[in-house]
Order: C-alpha cells, then sequence, then structure tokens
C-alpha cells in the first residue's frame, strides 16, 4: 500500500468530538476534517460501530479517515451508545436506539457550519449493516453509502443461521461481544467517571448468543433490520462490496439486482477486510474507489461512476487446497447488467457409480450417514482474523460424503454466480439436514471447496413455518450455494459432496440421520472464459499508518485433536498486545475457542470460549475475562456464560449467565 501524507487540503482532528443524543447521552466521535471546512464547507461520511475507535478499529481508521479528510470530507468516526469512550448502555444488534442516533449524528453532522448538508455513511460488517438499515428509514440528509461484507437478509446470511441450521458462529460472535464491549472507556477522554460507566455496562451485559437462539426461524425479529423486505425504502445510491472468502458474499448480487436507487457491486478475493488492506490479494485502490462515489454522489461531480459496469468480479483461478492463501491468482471481470445475459445455465445430474454429467441418471439410490466430524476441513464461517482459516483440502470430508465426479475437463470452465442444488432425497429422522460442498479436484485428487451450501430439511417449504420430517418419505429440494467467481482449470474434475452433517460450521441435528439420494443435479451458472482484466482498479492508498509500540507478537493457531474418542477443534487467536505512541494506551487480546464432538454421537457437540482483554496505562490497568459454554440434549440447548471485571489483579465484578432455551426444528 502506497502512504500518502499529503493531501490537497490539510486536515484537522478530534480525537474525541462530544455528540448529545436527544436523551442527553453523550456519543464519543473521532472527527477528521479539512482545517478550513468552515469556510469552504464539505460533505459528511459517517462510520457508526461499536468497536471502539480509541483502540478497536484505529488501524483502518489511521489508513481511511483521514485520506477522506484530506480530500475534502468531514470523515466521523462514533463509538456506538454503550461502547468505547460513548455513555449509554447497549441491549442487542441493530435496535432502534441505534438506528435513531444515527440518523441523529446524520442530521448533527448535515446542520454544522463545516458541512454542505450532505452525508454519506460507510461501514463494514456491522457498520455495513446498520449503513442499509439507516438508509432505509431515509434520513433527509444521507445520499449514498458504501456497505461491505454486510447482509440483506438478517435471518439467511449472518452469523446466526445459514440454511435454516444453527450457525456456531451465533455463539461465536456472541462471546466475540460479550468480551468486546465488557471494556470500559478510557480515563484520559472520560475522567474520573470511567469506572461508574464501566460497571453499569458490565452490570447490564445482555447475553446475545441466548437471545438469538431464542429465534430459530425467520420470524418477525429477523425480517426487521432486512431490507430485502422492500428493497424500494432505499432511496441513496448503494456501492456494494465482498469478497470470495467472506462470509457475505451473496449480498452484493442481490442488492444489485434488486434495488431501484443507484446501485454497482464489487467484490474480490478476500475475507472480511477493506480492499485496500485485504488479503487475499490482490488488494485494490478501495479508498480512489470510494471517492469516486462520494465525489458524484455528495459534491455532483462528473466521476463516471453511473456508467460503471454493474458487477466488478475477481474471477479466482484454481489452486491446490490451502488453509490460507496471500494471494490468489485470477482476472477482473466485468458485467454491465446484472443479473448477466452473457452467464448461461449449464445443469449436471448425479448419475450412477457417483458420476456427474450431462443426461445421467441415478439407477438405484445412494444412501449417506455422515460420521459426526464431516466439515472439520470446512474452515471458518467468517474468516476474518488473517490466521489459517480458509477451507482446507476436502479429501477428507469428502470421504464422509456421498461424492459425484464429472470427468476430467476438456477445457476451463468459468463458474460466475450461485449454483443450484435440486435433489430427490429422504431421511428417516424427523430433524434432518443436508450440507452440499462443489469441489474442483486436481489431479492428484487434491480437493478445493469452491462453493457450498446447507438446508435444514424441516425448513425445505419456509423458513418462517418449519415442519417435521416425515421419515422416509422423498421429498423434492431446491437451494442456492454460495456466490463465486471461479474458473476450474482444464484437466481438473468437478464434484458435488453430499453430507448428512456439517460440523462444526454448524450444530447437529438431536439424532444420526440416514439420508437417502434418490437422484438430483447441479445447475451452473457459466460463463464465457477469457484472458486479461476487464476492469482496472488504482493500486492501493491510505493514510499514515497507525503509530505503534509491539509489546507482544500476534499468532494464531488452530488444529484438529482427537482423544479419548472425540474430535475437537481448538483455536487460539493472540492478536498481541500494543501500545499507541500518541496517547500511551497499552491494548491485549487474546481468543480461545474450542468445538467437539464424537463421530458417533451429535448429542456430544459441545463448543467453548474464553476471551481476555487488556487495558493499560501507567499505573492504570484493568482486564476482563469472558467465557461462554454451549451444548445440547434432544430437546433443548443450553448455554452458559460468564464475565470477570479485574483491577490490577483485584476482582471488582463478576456476573453469570446460565439459560435454556428449546430447540425448535433444528
Amino acid at each position: 500500500m502506497k502512504t500518502i501524507t499529503e493531501f490537497p487540503r490539510d486536515i484537522v482532528e478530534f480525537p474525541d468530538m462530544g455528540i448529545v443524543m436527544p436523551d442527553g447521552v453523550r456519543l464519543s466521535a473521532r472527527l477528521w476534517m479539512p482545517a478550513d471546512a468552515d469556510q469552504d464547507p464539505v460533505p459528511a461520511i459517517l462510520e457508526h460501530l461499536p468497536y471502539r475507535k480509541r483502540d478497536g478499529t484505529t488501524t483502518r481508521d489511521c489508513l481511511t479517515h483521514p485520506y477522506f479528510a484530506g480530500h475534502g470530507y468531514a470523515s466521523i468516526r462514533v463509538d456506538m451508545r454503550g461502547n468505547g469512550d460513548s455513555e449509554g448502555l447497549m441491549d442487542d444488534e441493530y435496535s432502534d436506539q441505534e438506528w435513531q442516533d444515527a440518523c441523529d449524528v446524520i442530521a448533527w453532522a448535515a446542520s454544522q457550519p463545516w458541512c454542505n448538508g450532505k452525508v454519506g455513511m460507510m461501514g463494514i460488517s456491522w457498520g455495513g449493516f446498520n449503513g442499509l438499515q439507516v438508509a432505509a428509514l431515509q434520513p433527509k440528509a444521507l445520499k449514498a453509502i458504501i456497505t461491505l461484507c454486510s447482509t440483506d437478509d438478517r435471518y439467511a446470511d449472518d452469523i446466526h443461521y445459514k440454511g435454516g441450521l444453527l450457525l456456531n458462529e451465533n455463539m461465536g460472535w456472541g462471546a466475540t461481544m460479550l468480551s468486546y464491549s465488557s471494556r470500559p472507556p478510557d480515563p484520559a477522554l472520560v475522567g474520573e467517571k470511567w469506572r461508574d460507566m464501566w460497571l453499569d455496562r458490565l452490570e447490564h451485559e445482555p447475553f446475545l448468543p441466548a437471545h438469538w437462539l431464542n429465534h430459530q426461524r425467520r420470524d418477525a425479529y429477523w425480517k426487521r433490520g432486512s431490507v430485502n423486505e422492500d428493497y424500494s425504502a432505499i432511496k441513496a445510491a448503494v456501492l456494494a462490496i465482498g469478497g470470495w472468502g467472506d462470509s457475505y458474499k451473496n449480498t452484493v448480487s442481490r442488492l444489485v439486482s434488486n434495488l431501484k436507487a443507484p446501485v454497482k457491486g464489487i467484490a474480490g478475493p478476500w475475507v472480511h477486510k477493506y480492499p485496500h488492506f485485504a488479503v487475499p490479494k490482490p488488494a485494490i485502490g478501495f479508498l480512489q474507489e470510494a471517492l469516486r462515489w462520494w465525489d458524484h454522489w455528495l459534491k455532483g461531480r462528473e466521476t463516471g461512476v453511473e456508467d460503471d459496469p454493474a458487477m466488478r468480479l475477481y474471477l479466482m483461478e484454481s489452486e491446490p487446497p490451502r488453509e490460507w492463501y496471500l494471494e490468489r491468482q485470477g482476472r477482473w471481470i466485468a458485467e454491465r447488467q446484472w443479473p448477466s445475459p452473457e452467464i448461461a445455465t449449464r445443469t449436471l445430474a448425479l448419475g450412477t457409480n457417483g458420476m456427474l454429467a450431462e443426461g445421467v441418471e441415478l439407477e438405484a439410490p445412494v444412501s449417506i450417514n455422515s460420521p459426526q466430524d464431516c466439515g472439520m476441513d470446512g474452515g471458518e464461517y467468517c474468516a476474518i482474523w488473517l490466521g489459517p482459516e480458509l477451507p482446507g483440502d476436502q479429501r477428507a470430508d469428502d470421504a464422509k460424503s456421498a461424492c459425484f465426479d464429472g470427468a476430467a475437463l476438456e477445457a476451463p470452465l468459468d463458474i460466475v454466480g450461485s449454483p443450484v442444488i435440486r435433489l430427490k432425497l429422504a431421511a428417516d429422522r424427523r430433524r434432518a439436514m443436508v450440507a452440499v460442498r462443489l469441489c474442483d479436484v486436481q489431479p492428484d485428487g487434491a480437493s478445493t471447496r469452491v462453493t457450498y451450501g446447507v438446508l435444514n430439511l424441516c425448513q425445505r417449504n419456509s423458513h418462517e413455518f418449519p415442519e417435521d420430517v416425515v421419515s422416509g418419505e422423498t421429498m423434492e429440494i431446491a437451494f442456492k450455494l454460495d456466490d463465486i467467481a471461479y474458473r476450474v482449470a482444464a484437466g481438473n474434475r468437478l464434484r458435488v459432496s453430499i453430507s448428512s452433517t456439517y460440523w462444526p460450521l454448524v450444530w447437529p441435528s438431536p439424532e444420526e440421520v440416514t439420508l437417502t439420494i434418490h437422484g438430483g443435479a447441479i445447475e451452473l451458472p457459466v460463463r464465457a472464459s477469457g484472458k486479461g482484466d476487464e476492469w482496472t482498479f488504482q493500486e492501493p492508498e491510505g493514510a499514515t499508518p497507525w503509530q505503534i509500540e509491539t509489546l507482544r507478537e500476534d499468532s494464531h493457531l488452530r488444529k484438529v485433536e482427537r482423544a479419548d474418542g472425540k474430535v475437537t477443534l481448538r483455536i487460539v487467536d493472540d492478536f498481541g498486545e500494543t501500545r499507541d505512541l500518541d496517547h500511551g494506551l497499552a491494548v491485549g487480546e487474546v481468543a480461545r475457542e474450542s468445538w467437539s464432538i464424537d463421530p458417533a454421537d451429535p448429542l456430544a457437540a459441545h463448543g467453548e470460549t474464553h476471551w481476555t482483554q487488556t487495558l493499560k496505562r501507567d499505573n492504570w490497568s484493568v482486564r476482563t475475562e469472558t467465557f461462554t459454554t454451549m451444548r445440547s440434549d434432544g430437546e433443548n440447548f443450553h448455554l452458559t456464560g460468564r464475565i470477570e471485571a479485574y483491577e490490577g489483579e483485584i476482582l471488582v465484578f463478576e456476573r453469570n449467565f446460565s439459560e435454556i432455551v428449546a430447540r425448535d426444528h433444528i
């Protein structure tokens, strides 16, 4: 990344700009703007998050917000109420209060003498979600948004459920938020009231994993905040960005296909990161691309964005499977329309003897009863921490699945879009699931997961109104696999792998299940192969990086252990410890997760997490330890949680959570 230190306009920064909400709660904002904005007003850009501007998102904030300010914007990074240095309490994600606060900040910014009255909203993940949600509320000053790694459907494509199945990330990210939100504000900013604010937060901290688990079907809770319920509510111009290594890859296509407002989409090879510093490479000049968007919609300049292709997608080349890639080979393709008339459907049927080809039939049923540890090479649901989180070699999981293989390809095959799997199958239990993986099999037998999908068979007809599976009854089902742009190389083979479980990505059915496959096919979105880039992005740029002293290096571990009849995935993400060279705050963070199961017993499934957070400056130090566990029996989920808070080595607060939640057709 090229570091830019000189900009068209000089910058002034306010590290703690207070924005008082109508109910008297003071939100803390970090604000960058041109030094002469009072004389020459500028548009504002808002990023509204719970992830702590003082120490949580500082790395990316330093690269991004001063860059926008230097090009003529007031860039505002707000700590959401109840987090970081802001007052108040947070009770859930995407609450009415969160949205109202964002609308009030937008109105506040638009009314300032340094603002020209136009505001944009930007964010990745949580900030990408609330950007879409706030845009649907149509605050007057909001003219454009950039949403990254987000979703338009909170039930189908967030960290809670997938295909109507419970994602283990529901507990994983709930545990992350328990840890994140347990930290105090910085006394250097809020003064002596920091301790009262901290204890108040701890006392009111919600136990989000259980809260989310109380909504196991697509009910009103999930519909609220899902902008796909009414795409027409969004009037602001939308630039939607995603990554093939991320969990939120499907949103870009749906937004571009359904929004009536001006909209463009970009999807690269990246994990859950901003694309100017994302991996796998190639990263792109995201900040320059964002400026083209802001300059047009907030300043009225002709930058050509309205003439950009509807979708710009990175078509990844076939590569051997690895749990981490620093770079993905491929090329940028561009589609003027989306859905694209240039993409055709090729249907490959499931055939006898594990064949996958056009026109074949399955002459005899195929049964599969996958061991409960099928899926151990599936990687993280949402790759984010830059460790070994991507799907590895699929051969071990393929061996636990029913596999259908195509012939070696005579020419490359470009898959662009979302494949659809259609199956005729039966299950021998009233609660059952199916997982389908599309794999690229190398000549040496190595199997790379191209894309995948899962479905709760109790939700085969409706995600809102589940119904029992009738044992032995043949069902006809169809569902989409995740969006992808991927070239299968000549000489490689396509494989469809079907399993009856997928641990530890999703929680297993309460009993072992045998699926009987009577037929099926996969519909592939195929684009004519070509050569060379159809679009070129500028090289990445950013402002001066965060200036820190490293006190402890980071490290990331992911390993599978097999002992005492159980299989356990252990994950340790030590994010290290750093000291801010400007204000002196030292921050340390360690996350630990384990997911274990008996391959023969789904009720042995168990997950637990333990997070440690430390904050230090001079003689002041605090630490929080947070813990969560989850298990289930045939009727209920059992969750526990615990917070411990320390000043120095003195325990000043402790709190336990324990909840039992009935299984609802899962």
